[in-house]
């Protein structure tokens, strides 16, 4: 049987949820987050889309050309965020300057390491890290006013969208691979999931 985005999700189902339903994002929804836990996670997530916009640039290189339009548009989204972010930062009066935590660097050097693999497995675990996001931020929206902005960034209907389409070329990708090639896509998602669990959490790590 062909490894689907649907199939990694079913799966998965139980790692998948803590991948998306974190007190993190509950204590957000609820204005119960205290500011500095949600400064950490701010500043981390900053620096984790430096390395997730490297990865986009990586998809982009070994994607076949009918590919190419959704991942370059998906490219410019990448830079509003990045200055978005900087934007946030210095509202918040925040250095972006400080220092990866343990579990942000385990994450950006999972990027950088998924980079030196086959399209199909960077395409599964592309849309992956862009799923968990969007079905996060989502699923615990509304969000009270100051940090609704946060929500709707990642949860809104064209994001979703952009997101959809990601698994449709994910699936054409893995329909043309190898069950090496499947074992290993399976197995990025998987560590996908248990990234994302431990980066929401890595914010009460100010506790």
């Amino acid at each position: 049987m062909t490894l689907t985005c649907n199939r990694l999700l079913a799966t998965h189902a139980e790692l998948w949820h803590d991948a998306t339903v974190h007190p993190f994002l509950v204590q957000c929804q609820q204005g119960q987050i205290r500011p500095e836990q949600f400064n950490t996670w701010l500043i981390q997530d900053f620096h984790f889309v430096l390395g997730f916009t490297r990865l986009a640039a990586s998809l982009l290189q070994s994607a076949p050309a009918n590919h190419m339009d959704l991942l370059l548009g998906g490219m410019g989204f990448l830079k509003d965020e990045l200055l978005w972010f900087q934007e946030k930062a210095s509202d918040r009066q925040l250095s972006l300057a400080q220092p990866l935590q343990p579990t942000c660097k385990a994450y950006c050097q999972f990027m950088e390491a998924l980079r030196q693999r086959p399209y199909p497995v960077k395409a599964a675990g592309f849309w992956a890290i862009e799923r968990a996001y969007n079905q996060a931020w989502q699923e615990h929206s509304p969000m009270v006013p100051a940090y609704a902005e946060f929500a709707d960034r990642w949860g809104n209907a064209a994001f979703t969208d952009y997101v959809k389409q990601l698994a449709v070329q994910a699936d054409e990708a893995l329909a043309e691979s190898d069950t090496d090639t499947q074992i290993a896509a399976e197995a990025v998602f998987v560590r996908v999931a248990e990234l994302e669990k431990d980066f929401w959490q890595m914010a009460f790590s100010t506790d």
